[in-house]
């Protein structure tokens, strides 16, 4: 799945899964905390592209997360594709097939997807203030990057670090830490679970069992029959995903905030 569709499911699903909790659970979150675990989540459902290098040198390539920060981003994707592929091949069983990179690996499996939200959560807990704004630097970055993708091409990977930069120190002067640390952590989580299945649905599919060996391989990707699967950068997933996942994302905006809005005017539904 390409990425701007990545960063709306994550954005989607947040809010979605946000009204249900409100309609359902009782749980009611600040504006404020919803903005940001909607952009949070956005930003984790691009993360575990990072093991899609591209160019350093010449700021080209790579997935978008690895572009939203020109050649340093594109640096850390190229480190983080060479260790996926270093744990690929350590822990490769004899049916595994030969690999030249490392992307749809480490990244896309489950134990991942645990440890980058425990470690965020612990992070911001254990290191606070720095903690909190560089996670959230690095998070609001992806989601501009993945949810306003023509305009981050035409504005430059500077401006969006002083954007990500600004959002994530006002942020953190507002974002209350008792519940708002837990919340970074879920929310990256999440999306890192939402960008899985969202490859899931896609022809290559992803190693989501691992490290579980499945008939003498344990990186067996898991995915839609071809037949039924999405084809990436295809009119269903460019055109008909992005409508689906916006109107989910509308949908669920309208009733998060409808009743608040109706009942300044003293309207009861």
């Amino acid at each position: 799945m390409m990425g701007p569709q990545h960063a709306l499911s994550g954005a989607a699903v947040w809010l979605a899964g946000s009204w249900a909790l409100e309609q359902f659970a009782d749980y009611h979150q600040s504006p404020l905390a919803l903005a940001v675990g909607t952009a949070v989540c956005a930003g984790g459902a691009l993360f575990p592209d990072l093991d899609m290098s591209g160019k350093v040198t010449k700021n080209q390539g790579g997935a978008t997360v690895a572009r939203t920060f020109g050649v340093f981003s594109l640096f850390a994707a190229e480190v983080m594709e060479k260790v996926s592929l270093g744990v690929y091949y350590a822990t490769k069983l004899s049916k595994d097939p030969r690999r030249n990179n490392g992307h749809r690996t480490l990244t896309h499996t489950l134990p991942f997807t645990v440890l980058v939200g425990w470690g965020t959560t612990a992070l911001c807990a254990a290191y606070g203030k720095w903690a909190v704004i560089t996670i959230l630097f690095f998070m609001f970055g992806l989601a501009l990057r993945g949810l306003f993708d023509e305009w981050a091409e035409r504005a430059g990977w500077v401006i969006i670090t002083l954007a990500s930069a600004g959002a994530a120190w006002f942020t953190y002067a507002n974002l209350p830490g008792g519940r708002g640390y837990p919340l970074i952590g879920t929310a990256l989580g999440v999306g890192c679970f939402v960008h899985i299945l969202g490859d899931m649905i896609t022809r290559a599919g992803v190693p989501i069992l691992w490290p579980i060996p499945i008939k003498r391989r344990m990186w067996m990707m898991i995915g839609l029959p071809n037949r039924i699967a999405l084809r990436v950068g295809s009119k269903a997933e460019v055109v008909g995903m992005r409508i689906a996942l916006t109107a989910v994302s509308a949908l669920a905006t309208v009733g998060l905030v409808a009743p608040s809005v109706l009942s300044r005017f003293d309207i009861e539904i």
